[in-house]
């Protein structure tokens, strides 16, 4: 059970994704999915009929519910999610938190003084793949992370640039895995950062490398880790992890002569596959419920869109300074 009583909720945007906010709402046993809200009313209905829920005003809404996911374009997130802070409501605000910084900083005090959880919605952090890497690497000295993070853009709706729309997970991944800021930020991008590469370094020593890409035609989502004792290889759609490990080199006889052996070991971690959103959405039901601190907070969105904007930047201005 994830609550003592049902909890009240609304999805605010039902789009491409506010769309399975509401399905997983729906589903949880302890929610109770009482609205959506969206400014093209006939997509409200529609999706309000599909989850035998009521379309209504952003007003209706948030005087009813106890906790409400922003799925709205990122242009949006900032007044929305005022909005529903003066409200009193638990909020969930998916990711980018929001498109500038002065907003995210405005957004993260107004998040300290509301006096309700506020969680952003960096969903990969809920994979099971991520959740077993962490504790994977907790006691290991790690060299390197490689994020690749690939393919076309959807066609079904407006999107950031692959930093904002892409990458901002995978830094989101690396700064948690961290748990620290980077001392050092590289970005590189091409085609208005539809394409871009970032290198990030932290005072652990650590290197992160991240490629995100719009104009690949296949669609990628890896991450390798490099540690001192081995090498681990993650994929998040499969929610799999392979990893490599060194072993004893042999030398063998054979007929008078020697021979070099030195094979590896590769283990498969189990890993139970789970849908995660869902885990996200129950972790912010449980935060709403009883009035603690997400898993993903502001401050972690603040973080994720600090460096993803130094690196948008960088890559930006190098495009510039060559098509001069």
């Amino acid at each position: 059970m994830l609550s003592e009583r049902p909890i009240n909720v609304g999805v605010i945007g039902v789009g491409t994704m506010g769309i399975h906010h509401a399905r997983v709402y729906n589903s949880l046993p302890s929610v109770n999915l009482v609205g959506v809200h969206d400014v093209y009313g006939e997509r409200a209905e529609q999706v309000a009929r599909s989850y035998d829920s009521e379309a209504m005003s952003l007003e209706a809404l948030l005087s009813r519910v106890d906790a409400v996911s922003i799925a709205v374009p990122t242009k949006f997130h900032y007044d929305t999610a005022i909005s529903c802070l003066d409200a009193g409501v638990a909020t969930l605000i998916e990711k980018p938190m929001v498109a500038d910084l002065d907003a995210g900083r405005r957004l993260f005090s107004k998040a300290k003084q509301a006096g309700v959880p506020v969680q952003v919605g960096h969903v990969e952090r809920f994979n099971p793949a991520v959740s077993a890497l962490k504790d994977l690497i907790a006691e290991q000295h790690v060299f390197d992370i490689t994020c690749l993070r690939l393919g076309p853009s959807p066609g079904t709706r407006i999107t950031d640039n692959a930093v904002f729309d892409l990458m901002i997970h995978d830094i989101d991944v690396v700064l948690s895995l961290a748990n620290s800021m980077p001392t050092s930020v590289k970005g590189t991008g091409v085609a208005n950062n539809e394409h871009v590469s970032a290198l990030l370094k932290f005072e652990s020593g650590m290197m992160a490398s991240l490629t995100a890409s719009h104009v690949t035609q296949r669609k990628i989502r890896t991450l390798r880790v490099t540690t001192e004792a081995c090498l681990i290889d993650l994929d998040y759609f499969n929610q799999t992890i392979n990893i490599y490990r060194r072993s004893d080199p042999e030398y063998l006889d054979d007929n008078g002569g020697l021979k070099y052996r030195h094979e590896g070991v590769v283990e498969q971690l189990s890993i139970p596959k789970e849908e995660p959103l869902q885990l996200e959405l129950e972790s912010f039901i449980r935060a709403a419920a009883a009035d603690e601190t997400p898993q993903v907070t502001v401050e972690d969105g603040l973080n994720a869109i600090k460096v993803a904007h130094r690196i948008d930047r960088e890559g930006m201005t190098e495009q510039t300074m060559l098509g001069a």
